[in-house]
C-alpha cells in the first residue's frame, strides 16, 4: 500500500483533530506561535507538491523480519565494510533497541561492524574503558562493537553550513565505506526528539570534541538550546550524509517512545505512547519528518510533542531543508 502524504494528512486531520498537528509537508511554529515563511509547510502545499517524493517505507510490526524486509528495499548502496550506528544505552536503560533484535539483523550484513562514540560528559560510557563495560551490561557482546573515537578523532567539513565549517568525528569512522543509521526514534531531552539526525550529529562526534562543538560549547558548564542547536546538529549531520554519499541509508524505529533519550538510562521517563512502527529509506529528512509526522497523528503523543515543541525540536527539519540534505515531501510506502 502507498499512502501519498496527501492522502496522509488527510487521515491525520482527522485522528489529530484539535492536537496541533504538523503538517506532512513540513513545520509550523511551537503552539501558539504564528508560522513564518520559511516553516509554512503545510498540508495544502503537500497536496499541491508536484515534484519527485522521496520514498520512506514502514511497518507497523516492530520485529527482526520486518526491520531486516525493510533494510533490503533500501541497501542497494550498502557496499564494502559496513558500520551500523546505534544507541547501545546507558547502564540497565529499558527502551534502547533490543539487543537480540539487531543480532539477527546485523549478522545478514556482510563485513558490518556496530559503532558508537563516548560521550562528553562524565556518564558510563565517557571513556572507552567504561564504554566496554556498559556494552557488557546491556547485551552488545554477541559482535565487536568499535568505539569510533577510542584513538581520537578527525575533521569532517561542513560544506555550506549554518554555522560549523568543519565537525570531529571518530577517527575510525573514516575507515567505512557505508553507514547504517539504525535509530531508536523517541524524544530528548534537548534535541526534543532523537531521530536519524540526532543517532549521527551528536552520535559520530568524537566525545572528546565534536560533541561540544555540535553543542556549542567549550565545556558542560554551558549548554546551547534551543533553535541554535538543532541548527549545529544539522550541520554535523550534513557533514557525515556528504562524507558517505549514497552510502548511507536509515533506519528509524518507533517503540518505547520516552520523551528521554536512551542516554538517560534507567532515569527515562515511561513512555506514554503506544509503539508504531519502522520505518526506512535513503533520505534522512524525509525518514525523520515522516517520524514526526506519525507522531502528531497519534492521538496518545501528547507528552511528545510537548517534549519536541518545548525544545523547538522542530528546527531540525526546517535546518536540514535548508541545507538541502534531503527531501521534505515523501511517500509513505506500507509493508506488511
Amino acid at each position: 500500500m502507498n499512502l501519498t502524504r496527501r492522502h496522509f494528512v488527510k487521515l491525520a486531520g482527522m485522528t489529530a483533530a484539535g492536537a496541533g498537528f504538523f503538517g506532512l509537508a513540513g513545520l509550523t511554529a511551537g503552539c501558539g506561535e504564528a508560522k513564518s515563511a520559511a516553516e509554512n509547510s503545510s498540508a495544502d502545499a503537500a497536496e499541491n507538491y508536484s515534484g519527485e517524493k522521496a520514498k520512506v517505507y514502514f511497518t507497523k510490526n516492530i520485529d527482526v523480519e520486518h526491520l531486516i524486509q525493510l533494510y533490503q528495499k533500501v541497501n542497494g548502496d550498502i557496499t564494502g565494510k559496513v558500520a551500523i550506528k546505534l544507541h547501545s544505552g546507558e547502564p540497565h536503560g529499558p527502551n534502547i533497541i533490543p539487543p537480540a533484535m539487531v543480532k539477527p539483523f546485523q549478522a545478514q550484513i556482510p563485513n558490518s561492524t556496530i559503532i558508537e562514540a563516548n560521550t562528553a560528559y562524565g556518564s558510563a560510557r565517557s571513556s572507552a574503558s567504561r564504554h566496554r563495560e556498559t556494552l557488557k551490561v546491556n547485551g552488545w557482546t554477541f559482535s565487536d562493537v568499535d568505539i569510533i573515537d577510542e584513538e581520537g578523532d578527525v575533521n569532517f567539513p561542513v560544506n555550506g553550513g549554518l554555522h560549523l565549517k568543519e565537525v570531529a568525528v571518530g577517527s575510525h569512522l573514516a575507515n567505512y565505506n557505508s553507514l547504517i543509521v539504525l535509530t531508536h526514534f523517541k524524544g530528548h531531552t534537548m534535541g526534543g526528539f532523537g531521530g536519524s539526525l540526532k543517532n549521527i550529529a551528536i552520535g559520530c562526534a568524537s566525545g572528546a570534541k565534536g560533541k561540544l562543538q555540535v553543542h556549542g560549547v567549550q565545556d558542560y558548564g554551558k549548554w546551547v538550546t534551543g533553535e541554535l542547536l538543532m541548527e549545529l546538529m544539522a550541520d554535523s549531520g550534513k557533514a557525515i550524509c556528504d562524507h558517505f554519499g549514497k552510502h548511507i541509508t536509515f533506519i528509524n524505529v518507533m517503540r518505547r517512545m520516552s520523551v528521554d533519550c536512551d542516554c538517560a538510562g534507567t532515569s527515562a521517563a515511561e513512555p506514554t505512547m503506544a509503539d508504531i512502527g519502522i520505518l526506512a529509506s535513503t533520505d534522512i529528512l524525509a525518514i525523520d519528518q515522516a517520524c514526526v509526522d506519525l507522531v502528531y497523528s497519534a492521538p496518545d503523543s501528547k507528552d511528545l510533542r510537548e517534549r519536541i515543541e518545548s525544545r523547538k525540536g522542530l528546527r531540525q527539519l526546517s535546518a536540514m531543508d535548508e541545507l538541502k540534505m534531503g527531501n521534505k515531501h515523501y511517500e509513505l510506502i506500507t509493508v506488511d
